[in-house]
């Protein structure tokens, strides 16, 4: 139609006669869109992805097991790590575990990792001596800040602030790296006994 200006009926006529081959009818099925009432499942192909994402991840843990730099960042996110789907991030004060945090991904989900910093502070901290602070501290001296989270006065207990805050990395474009990171936590789970109550 776009090519030739001539009505849907004129080209039907024109090529009633016309046999297609297999392949061109399967193509032209894949093309139409689907039948009303039938839902699409557009996450199939995705979900594959992750299913295979995490088979990987569960295989190599024997291996990984045996290296104290893996096993202590599965242990530190399990207990400090977002959780929350394909958010990879961790939110500390001391920044020994935000070091050991970006040389785990680094050395086990992606050397090319880039990160995110966002600080939470108490009202009346120096914000930009903070991003300063946390900078240095993490070598992320070129990461992207997130605008800060200042806590208000009176809405916390904390009697004793934290003059640099909390800084929380995150690892931009994560999906894969969360994927195998929740399976490496799994699989260590059961490989430690823990993924059932005590009896």
């Amino acid at each position: 139609m776009d090519l030739i200006d001539v009505k849907k009926s004129t080209l039907a006529t024109w090529c009633r006669d016309v046999d297609l081959t297999d392949e061109q009818i399967e193509a032209i099925k894949r093309r139409r869109a689907q039948e009303p009432g039938i839902p699409v499942d557009t996450q199939s192909k995705r979900r594959l992805e992750i299913e295979n994402i995490r088979n990987e991840a569960a295989k190599a843990i024997p291996e990984l097991i045996n290296n104290p730099l893996w096993l202590a960042g599965v242990v530190l996110y399990w207990a400090e790590g977002a959780k929350t789907r394909n958010d990879l991030r961790l939110a500390n004060a001391d920044p020994r575990a935000l070091r050991l945090f970006i040389d785990w991904v680094r050395a086990f989900l992606n050397p090319k990792a880039r990160f995110s910093i966002q600080l939470h502070l108490h009202e009346g901290n120096d914000d930009l001596a903070a991003q300063a602070h946390w900078r240095e501290q993490t070598g992320l001296l070129e990461a992207n800040y997130y605008k800060t989270f200042i806590k208000p006065k009176g809405t916390g207990h904390r009697k004793n602030h934290l003059p640099r805050g909390v800084c929380t990395i995150k690892v931009r474009e994560c999906s894969n790296a969360w994927q195998t990171t929740m399976a490496w936590i799994e699989g260590l789970t059961g490989q430690l006994g823990l993924d059932k109550p005590r009896e």
